[in-house]
């Protein structure tokens, strides 16, 4: 009876990590599509020069 607890834990535990995995994944594809249109996108200043549109 443990050996078999021991190996539905370690499935449980694998398909926790792969599913927190394939999230990460697509936030990580969220954020670089968001960048390159806020690069693209990048407009004028009002001032009528050139501006970076993140801070850092």
């Amino acid at each position: 009876m443990g050996p078999l607890l021991l190996v539905l834990l370690l499935a449980l535990l694998l398909f926790g990590a792969g599913f927190a995995l394939k999230a990460l994944w697509w936030i990580a594809i969220f954020v670089l599509v968001v960048w390159l249109i806020g690069f693209v996108a990048r407009g004028t200043h009002p001032s009528g020069g050139r501006h970076r549109w993140y801070r850092w």
